[in-house]
């Protein structure tokens, strides 16, 4: 299995012509299969795409992560490029959904308009555990016993005139079985990194997680703050190694100053992704 980032918010350490952004898309390539994971907030992960020599009008499938603009913005640019893969989401909130901040910032943050725009034969709303290739599992619903990210706090639907925060019941996890073992794939993990890996060994098993990719919602905007108290992401850390997770790559909105907490625990089995990287899962 082979994972590139076409987008993450942080430029290629040593390739300046890809362009990042705030948000994330990542390409996988696993047994003969062409695979889309979230799509970036605008065009931008197309336009790397292309400098990196990955057909994009290829993708058998497409995944949204959950109904934020920056992992689903660019969907339009993706179905102008493919003309057949289908693309799987959870189903849409009950509202629009929306970031407060500051007591006077109020902005949408949700993508109805566009699902709303999508082909009713490329979009399928998942309400339970599908396999949409051989291997390639998505879950919805995810629950569990763990804290949700505490970077949530700012975020809110909008039903009518109230704002509710959000329950995220419309993100979903990507699984798949490389081996004996398994990949997970987060998107953002807004409903907590532990409660999805729970979701993930669960219903594999408790097959050996091989990796975990995706971001941990640990950055606390606008400022990028670290949401969560020191000792918190030190005792995640802790226990995604507890699993075990042999080996976690992660970017977007885990944030730079949570990444070094993370680090300073899980040392080499942890790796921060930036636009362009890519790397193998064996």
């Amino acid at each position: 299995m082979k994972i590139t980032v076409l987008v993450e918010n942080r430029a290629n350490r040593d390739n300046h012509r890809l362009v990042p952004e705030w948000g994330l898309s990542l390409h996988i390539a696993y047994n003969g299969h062409s695979i889309l994971f979230d799509m970036g907030k605008s065009g931008v992960f197309a336009q790397n795409a292309e400098y990196l020599s990955i057909d994009l009008a290829s993708v058998d499938i497409a995944v949204l992560s959950h109904h934020h603009f920056d992992h689903g913005g660019g969907m339009g640019h993706f179905l102008e490029i493919n003309s057949q893969a289908k693309v799987y989401c959870g189903v849409p909130p009950s509202g629009e959904c929306f970031v407060k901040l500051l007591g006077f910032i109020n902005k949408r943050i949700g993508l109805e308009e566009t699902l709303a725009k999508l082909p009713d034969a490329r979009l399928k709303m998942v309400t339970s555990v599908i396999e949409v290739l051989p291997n390639v599992f998505i879950i919805p619903h995810i629950k569990g016993g763990h804290p949700k990210a505490l970077g949530n706090k700012n975020l809110f639907l909008k039903e009518g005139a109230d704002f509710i925060p959000d329950d995220f019941a419309h993100e979903i996890l990507m699984v798949i079985k490389e081996g004996e073992g398994i990949v997970v794939f987060t998107g953002c993990s807004h409903n907590g990194v532990l409660n999805m890996l729970d979701a993930a060994s669960q219903e594999c098993k408790g097959l050996p997680i091989k990796a975990l990719v995706g971001g941990f919602h640990l950055a606390s905007p606008p400022f990028n703050f670290m949401a969560e108290k020191k000792f918190v992401v030190q005792d995640m850390a802790k226990a995604v190694l507890e699993y075990p997770v042999a080996m976690t790559y992660t970017g977007h909105c885990t944030g730079e100053r949570a990444f070094a907490v993370l680090q300073t625990v899980m040392g080499r089995q942890i790796r921060d992704i930036r636009t362009g990287d890519s790397f193998e899962i064996h």
